[in-house]
C-alpha cells in the first residue's frame, strides 16, 4: 500500500547526517483514504435517511387505521413512531457532525458526536422502559374492555413490525461495518419499535378472539416491552460509553495496525502502541524500531512512511503519532 513516495526509503539504510540537504517532504496517504471516509458518511446517512421513511411510512399506515378503528393499541404505536421519528433525525445530525474535520478548537476532530448521541439515545430508551414497566407492575394504568375488536386490526402493526426488522437488520449491518455506536444504538431502537408493534398486533389479535382476557395480554406484553426496551438501552449506554471513555479497541485493530507499520521497510519492530477510537476516528500511537545507525533525517522519514501506510490501512485514522527508537537485537 505504499505510494511513490516510498522509493524514497530505499537509501536509508545507509544514510548519514549529509544525506539530508532539505528537510524532507511530506508522505501523505493516497487519495483513497479520504474517498473511503466519504464513502462512509455516504452510507451512515443513506441507512439513517431509510430508516427514517420507513418510519414515516409506518406512521400514515398506522394513522388511517386509526383513523378508521381508534383502538388505544394504534395511538401508542403511533406516538411511538413519532417520538422515533425525532431520535433517528437526531442521529443524523449526530453522523453529520461527527465527519467535520479537525479545527483549531478540535484538533482531535468530532468523532465523539456518534458515541454521545447514541449514548443519549440509550440512556432515553431505558429510561422510557423503566417508567413504563413500574407503572404497569403497580397497576397504575388503568384501560376499559376493548369490546368488539376487528379480527384484522392486528395485520397493520403486524405488518409495521415486519417493516422494523428489516430496518433493525439493515442498520445494525451498516453500523457494525462502519464502526458506528450512533447507528448501532439506533439499530437497537429499531428492535423496539418491532417489539412494540408486534405486542400492539398480539394484543389486538387476543382482543378480538377472547375480549374478556384483553385487559391482562395488555398488562402482561406492555411490562415485558418494557423490561426488553430497559435492557437494550443499558446496552446501548454500556457500548457509547466504552468510546467515550477510551475503552481498548479489539485485538483486531492492533493487529492490522502493527502489520502495516512493519510493512514499511527500514522498520525492524514495534514495540509499544496505543490505539484510541471514538466514532469514525482513530488516533494511534505507536513506537517503531530502526537501524540505530541511522541518520535523524532518515529516522524522520521512515517514520512519515509508517504513518501514511498505518492511514492506508486502515482510512478512519485521522491522525498518527510516531515514536522512533534504536533496535537492538535481544533487548525485549
Amino acid at each position: 500500500m505504499l505510494n511513490s513516495d516510498a522509493a524514497t526509503v530505499a537509501p536509508l539504510s545507509g544514510a548519514s547526517e549529509r544525506d539530508s540537504a532539505q528537510f524532507p517532504a511530506p508522505v501523505r496517504p493516497g487519495e483513497e483514504v479520504a474517498a473511503a471516509r466519504r464513502t462512509r458518511l455516504a452510507d451512515l446517512q443513506r441507512t439513517a435517511w431509510t430508516g427514517i421513511g420507513l418510519r414515516i411510512a409506518v406512521i400514515v399506515g398506522e394513522s388511517l387505521a386509526l383513523w378508521w378503528w381508534r383502538y388505544a393499541a394504534l395511538l401508542t404505536d403511533v406516538l411511538a413512531s413519532a417520538l422515533d421519528v425525532l431520535s433517528s433525525l437526531a442521529i443524523v445530525v449526530a453522523i453529520r457532525a461527527a465527519s467535520r474535520p479537525p479545527d483549531a478548537e478540535h484538533p482531535f476532530g468530532h468523532g465523539r458526536y456518534e458515541p454521545l448521541a447514541g449514548l443519549q439515545l440509550g440512556v432515553l430508551i431505558a429510561a422510557a422502559g423503566g417508567w413504563l414497566l413500574i407503572r404497569f407492575l403497580f397497576g397504575l394504568v388503568e384501560s376499559e374492555a376493548a369490546g368488539v375488536v376487528s379480527p384484522w386490526a392486528w395485520s397493520v402493526p403486524a405488518a409495521a413490525a415486519v417493516l422494523m426488522v428489516v430496518a433493525a437488520r439493515q442498520v445494525s449491518r451498516i453500523g457494525t461495518r462502519e464502526r458506528s455506536s450512533a447507528l448501532t444504538a439506533e439499530a437497537q431502537h429499531y428492535w423496539v419499535d418491532a417489539a412494540t408493534s408486534l405486542i400492539a398486533a398480539v394484543g389486538l389479535a387476543v382482543a378480538a378472539g377472547l375480549p374478556e382476557m384483553g385487559h391482562h395480554v395488555d398488562l402482561s406484553s406492555a411490562a415485558l416491552l418494557a423490561a426488553i426496551m430497559i435492557l437494550l438501552g443499558l446496552q446501548a449506554i454500556r457500548e457509547n460509553l466504552h468510546q467515550l471513555l477510551d475503552r481498548v479497541p479489539e485485538d483486531e485493530r492492533f493487529d492490522r495496525v502493527r502489520a502495516a507499520a512493519l510493512r514499511v521497510p527500514g522498520v525492524r519492530g514495534v514495540e509499544k502502541l496505543r490505539i484510541q477510537q471514538a466514532g469514525p476516528d482513530a488516533h494511534v500511537d505507536i513506537d517503531i524500531e530502526v537501524d540505530p545507525e541511522l541518520s535523524v533525517a532518515a529516522g524522520h522519514v521512515i517514520a512519515q512512511h509508517v504513518r501514511a501506510e498505518i492511514q492506508a490501512e486502515w482510512p478512519f485514522v485521522l491522525e498518527v503519532v510516531v515514536h522512533v527508537e534504536p533496535y537492538y537485537a535481544g533487548d525485549h
